[in-house]
């Protein structure tokens, strides 16, 4: 049996702008949260989410989706969100991640899906379409990669994965994350964040920022300190220099796949990202042919601070 702790409904209750019921998928002896909104029979919008986040990073496009006639399945990867959390770090691999996704687009037996994919939702969710095609009719790719020789990795990559490290930042007893989301959304300043995360001290959170932050940190509150070893992994999995648990070679794969899509391809940028520059965006979408918009004011996550345009810039992309 797999050991693993499971979040407390209740921290989930009433959360702000997330009215979705929840709906599981069961693998093997885990239970994954998802949520599944109008239609089975809709055309789909996938919306597998990255590091730190889960659904609720898609609760501002959801309702925008729906109106268009659209069913969405905003998953959550085991480890965050509602879905159970094994407590050994190193059952967490990107392998692992991308098998239980394909597990939940079968079982579901999704069609006509548009992937709308950012972060590590990128390298899960873009193995899909690589591996099952037929499923899949456009690709919407926002602040993301996939690793193959060629690729560059930024400063802020290394910079991430260095702060995951022994005595890095974020290397610490119950990381605090949903801070982080705030922080990257523009409504606490980085030194605020440094005393909140690292000192411990009240940010004193009101209004947006307090509603932001409880409904990012919801999925670890209460939790023990193993319970945060999904999201401690993400990080520690990015193939820098070594083929450990990034799925290196799988990801090349895909990458190399893709790179002969002859179907519906548009990509948004948040071009204040560090992580994933604009520059490795406009690149990537040269190769592919695809549309590319900049959201100039957006960083890492597009979806968290321009939901709205993103909903409007890919339903124009598809009209």
């Amino acid at each position: 049996m797999t050991e693993f702790v499971r979040t407390a409904d209740e921290n989930f209750d009433n959360l702000p702008n997330f009215p979705f019921a929840p709906n599981y998928h069961q693998w093997q002896d885990l239970r994954m949260h998802y949520v599944d909104e109008v239609p089975k029979d809709a055309p789909v919008m996938l919306l597998p989410h990255g590091m730190p986040t889960w659904a609720y990073l898609y609760r501002d496009m959801i309702p925008g989706f729906v109106q268009a006639g659209y069913r969405c399945i905003a998953p959550d990867h085991m480890g965050f969100g509602r879905s159970d959390k094994p407590t050994d770090i190193h059952w967490y691999t990107i392998a692992r991640h991308t098998e239980i996704l394909t597990s939940l687009i079968v079982d579901l037996d999704l069609q006509h899906i548009t992937l709308v994919c950012q972060d590590w939702g990128g390298p899960t969710g873009l193995a899909q379409a690589a591996m099952m095609p037929e499923r899949f009719d456009h690709l919407v790719i926002l602040n993301t990669w996939l690793h193959h020789p060629e690729y560059e990795y930024s400063e802020g990559i290394t910079t991430w994965n260095a702060g995951w490290q022994e005595g890095g930042r974020f290397n610490r007893p119950e990381p605090d994350l949903g801070l982080l989301l705030v922080m990257s959304s523009g409504l606490m300043s980085f030194d605020e964040f440094v005393l909140a995360f690292s000192d411990g001290k009240d940010p004193g959170l009101t209004g947006a920022a307090a509603d932001m932050y409880r409904g990012f940190s919801a999925p670890y509150k209460g939790l023990p300190d193993a319970g945060y070893n999904g999201m401690r992994r993400f990080p520690l999995s990015i193939p820098l220099d070594s083929y450990h648990n990034g799925n290196a070679a799988a990801q090349t794969l895909h990458f190399r796949t893709l790179s002969n899509w002859d179907k519906g391809c548009h990509f948004i940028w948040g071009s204040a990202d560090t992580t994933f520059t604009e520059a490795s965006g406009r690149q990537w979408a040269g190769q592919l042919n695809a549309r590319f918009d900049a959201l100039e004011d957006a960083g890492h996550f597009p979806q968290n601070t321009h939901g709205k345009k993103v909903v409007e810039l890919i339903l124009d992309g598809k009209s």
